[in-house]
């Protein structure tokens, strides 16, 4: 038995390696002959049972594909069907009836394995085209009612380019996975790549998916008029980064779109009517009976000028006047219409109340003198001094 200081002096032993055998090409040629000529019939029957799968796939692929073309459905869920049957690759179909009969002929391990490596490919990158398709298709039916073609074009464009991106980047994933590539560092470097873009570019990337959310969320459009912060302007473009607004005061206003969002925005886009009031004061000397008269006289005023009318009443004892309001709503979209018919009822008001006798209160003040004992001297010329020389 060796000691031990003789079994640390002895060499360590090699490790036992298995040599890897190499295929040659000659060999593989030699093996494709030795199939074929085996399995000649069996192959003849693979390949005319594959030629009628790819016939049929073909076929089918034409009859789903015409959904896109049937009017009245260009937008519709059976048109993004027939729009991503239609995107379906001739070679797809090929590894498909490959892949339905290749083994049937019992095929060497190297076609065999072909076989499986180029439809994994073929697959994986056709699903990606069929899933680029119905999502470009939704958001296209999402935006089919979109005015803004110019903005619409522009983002559609940007949203192409992301989502292509994005779907064919994870089919690349996926075949590199399929293959036997580690794709854990890719993924974490891609990761970390993407982190270090949208902090570099947090703002432009703000602006754009502000910019993506008006035009998909509507919540106003161009031509519309609305009243952000203590603004009102209208909308007269809606770009990538920034919405550009002219002011009822003439100024043209230039906000971002992440600014725009933030805030509380009110549209008068879909206001079918507008309430609108006066207040109306009468001196303190009208004749009851009449004042009890003004609410139905301020309803014939706004029924015949083309309001409609909704209440009117005495609403309080003023300093200076007797105080009445009438409401009253006007059904049109256009301001400049309702514009004009307050002014025609505001008109209507001031001749009907001058027909009527009725006067119109105005702050005024009135002055009481008393004589010194106490006696109110009204009016003052009949208390003036007779003596001439006292006048002064």
């Amino acid at each position: 038995m060796p000691t031990p200081a003789a079994a640390a002096a002895a060499p360590a032993k090699a490790p036992v390696t298995t040599p890897k055998i190499a295929i040659s090409p000659e060999q593989v040629w030699r093996d494709l002959v030795a199939w074929v000529q085996a399995h000649g019939a069996e192959i003849l029957i693979a390949l005319a049972v594959g030629l009628v799968i790819y016939l049929g796939l073909s076929l089918a692929r034409s009859l789903v594909a015409r959904l896109k073309d049937r009017p009245g459905e260009r937008l519709g869920f059976r048109a993004l069907v027939g729009r991503a049957a239609s995107k379906t690759n001739q070679l797809f179909l090929i590894m498909v009836s490959a892949r339905l009969v290749g083994g049937y002929a019992n095929p060497p391990a190297p076609v065999a394995e072909t076989i499986a490596f180029l439809f994994t490919i073929v697959a994986v990158f056709q699903a990606a085209v069929w899933i680029r398709e119905v999502v470009l298709g939704l958001i296209e039916r999402r935006t089919a009612l979109e005015r803004h073609s110019e903005t619409l074009a522009n983002a559609t464009g940007i949203i192409r380019l992301l989502v292509t991106v994005v779907i064919f980047a994870v089919a690349v994933i996926v075949v590199l996975d399929n293959v036997g590539v580690n794709v854990t560092a890719l993924v974490a470097g891609l990761g970390i790549g993407g982190i270090a873009i949208g902090l570099a570019a947090q703002g432009i990337f703000s602006d754009l998916f502000a910019a993506l959310s008006i035009i998909f969320d509507k919540p106003f459009s161009v031509g519309e008029t609305i009243t952000y912060d203590k603004s009102t302007a209208t909308v007269e473009k809606i770009g990538l980064k920034s919405t550009r607004l002219r002011a009822v005061t003439g100024e043209r206003k230039i906000v971002s779109n992440a600014n725009l969002l933030q805030k509380e925005i009110t549209s008068y886009h879909t206001l079918d009517h507008r309430r609108l009031k006066f207040a109306i004061g009468v001196i303190y000397q009208t004749d009851p009976a009449l004042a009890d008269r003004i609410p139905q006289i301020l309803r014939e005023i706004v029924e015949a000028e083309g309001g409609t009318f909704v209440r009117s009443g005495f609403i309080n004892f003023g300093a200076s006047a007797l105080e009445f309001e009438v409401e009253y709503d006007v059904f049109r979209p256009d301001w400049e219409e309702i514009y004009a018919i307050r002014h025609r009822i505001g008109l209507a008001i001031l001749r009907r109340f001058k027909a009527e006798g009725l006067e119109f209160a105005y702050p005024t003040q009135t002055s009481f003198t008393a004589a010194p004992d106490g006696r109110l001297i009204m009016p003052y010329s009949d208390h003036l001094p007779t003596d001439p020389s006292l006048r002064d």
